[in-house]
Order: structure tokens, then C-alpha cells, then sequence
């Protein structure tokens, strides 16, 4: 079958909400942040020989890749990302596979510069602990309004394999003339670069963000990398109830790059088999 080419047009038609906690002193500041993405698949080429019947089917069992939900609680140092888990709009079940290549529960310490992020490939936990991913932001002078919020808008430019080295890609690999396949980086000059254009309000003043975003002089309510965006929907600062943020602690620990390495081997060994099977 022709490999699938799905491109993320991400969109948003949502309601924006805020809750104010009680008064705690500003060393105490907390809050709570839900972002939601919505996706639009395209099946490309391959898709215009598609019924619409076939398009509606693949387009359902997919949904749950395409619609997430997420929520980011942080302190004035702290933060831990996480992905509300969704069932399959099919059978019932959650993205078992999908969960392979997905971004684990993400614990960031924007002062000790200090990234924790969860992973689990085929059945087995990592800890992959590393520095936060620089962000050279440039910062500019346009704003608009998220909710009752007004956002500034920052934008910086990062190694697409740096924001998703939680993922796999065969750009990454070659074979060698011996049949063994390793991992390589790719040439310098062939180097996928993602446009980062992010929103940030200063009425919240932490240096937090969703996924692996971060660095910006106040939260980041909307953030859009190449195919997918995320859009704050909901904030609570300050809740009555104390949020404690702890760190995911329990898997191999690795850096990304060796985890990067370890799926891309894994991968190599799986094509591998599988050929050898023909």
C-alpha cells in the first residue's frame, strides 16, 4: 500500500475560559492550562482515488490522532505537560501504536534548565533527561487578544528533529553497502528547519509553554510548528487546591539523543525482519 501522506492544517473554533483561585502570595503563583488541537487530514494523490466513504473512515480512525487534548500545570519554575489519553472513535481502544512516537508526560525546570520527559516504546519506560531545548525567540511588536487576554507574538526557528526527537523518521536512516544499517545524522545542508510562531500573554508571568516550548516573558497561550498548533482553552490560576508537580521517575534514563537512537535501531531491526520474511 502507498505510504500515507498526512499534512496537519491545524484549526481552532473554541471557547476561551478563565477561573481565578484564591489569593496566594506571587512565590506560591500556580495555574493550570488546557490546550486543544484540531487537525485536518489530507490523503494527498493517493486520496483523490479515494471514495469519500473511504476518506470519512480513515479520517474517524484517525481522529484521535489528529484531535488532542492536553494540560500544563506550572509554578513559577515548574511545569509537567500532559496528553489526556482519548479512546479510538472505532473500536473503543486507545492509540496503543501511536503512542510509540508520541510525546510522553513532559517535566520541565526553566531555572536549573532541566528537561525530564517520559517515554514508552514497545512496552518498555524510559526517562529521557536532558537541558530544555533552546529558543532563540525574536520578539515582536504584533498583538491580539486570546480570551480576555492580550498576546504578543515571538517567533524562532529550530532543527525539526530537535522538537521531535520523541518520534521517528526515516530521513534519518541510510543503509550501507554491507546490508548492516546504523543511524546517521543527516548532512548539515539537508537539515529540516521548523518555523516556530508562538503567542504570549505577560498578564501570566511564567516562562512556561506546551510540548517543549518555553523561554518567553510570560505563558504561552498559542504556538504553531510547522503542521500542528496549540491553543490555550481554559486557565485556572491559583486554585484553592495546592498542585504538586513531580517529575516522572520511573524508566531507563537516557539523554534524546541516545533515545533517538535506541527507536531508530529498533526500527532498522523491525524492516529488517520484515524483509527477510519475503
Amino acid at each position: 500500500m502507498p505510504a500515507l501522506i498526512i499534512n496537519i492544517l491545524t484549526f481552532f473554533i473554541l471557547p476561551f475560559m478563565l477561573i481565578g483561585g484564591g489569593n496566594k502570595p506571587a512565590n506560591d503563583f500556580q495555574g493550570k492550562a488546557t490546550y486543544i488541537s484540531k487537525s485536518r487530514l489530507e490523503l494527498g494523490t493517493w486520496g483523490a482515488r479515494m471514495s469519500e466513504a473511504r476518506k470519512k473512515q480513515i479520517a474517524a480512525r484517525l481522529k484521535n490522532r489528529l484531535e488532542k487534548e492536553f494540560v500544563l500545570v506550572f509554578n513559577k519554575e515548574e511545569s509537567l505537560f500532559t496528553e489526556e489519553e482519548q479512546l479510538d472513535a472505532i473500536s473503543g481502544a486507545t492509540d496503543s501504536w501511536g503512542k510509540n512516537f508520541a510525546a510522553g508526560e513532559n517535566y520541565k525546570n526553566v531555572k536549573s534548565d532541566k528537561q525530564i520527559q517520559q517515554q514508552e516504546f514497545y512496552g518498555k519506560k524510559f526517562l529521557v533527561k536532558d537541558r530544555l531545548q533552546p529558543m532563540n525567540w525574536t520578539l515582536g511588536n504584533e498583538t491580539k487578544k486570546i480570551g480576555n487576554y492580550t498576546c504578543f507574538k515571538a517567533t524562532t526557528f529550530i532543527p525539526t528533529d530537535d522538537l521531535l526527537w520523541y518520534s521517528f523518521s526515516w530521513s534519518r536512516m541510510r543503509t550501507t553497502n554491507d546490508s548492516e544499517e546504523k543511524t546517521t545524522e543527516v548532512d548539515d545542508k539537508s537539515v529540516d528547519i521548523t518555523e516556530v510562531e508562538a503567542w504570549y500573554t505577560p498578564q501570566i508571568p511564567v516562562r512556561h509553554g506546551p510540548s517543549e516550548y518555553w523561554g518567553l516573558p510570560g505563558l504561552i497561550l498559542e504556538v504553531s510548528a510547522g503542521e500542528t498548533t496549540m491553543l490555550c482553552s481554559k486557565i485556572i490560576l491559583n486554585p484553592s487546591d495546592v498542585i504538586e508537580i513531580e517529575a516522572p521517575s520511573k524508566g531507563s534514563v537516557v539523554t534524546k539523543s541516545e533515545y533517538q537512537d535506541l527507536i531508530q535501531n529498533k526500527m532498522v531491526e523491525f524492516r529488517n525482519n520484515r524483509m527477510r520474511r519475503r
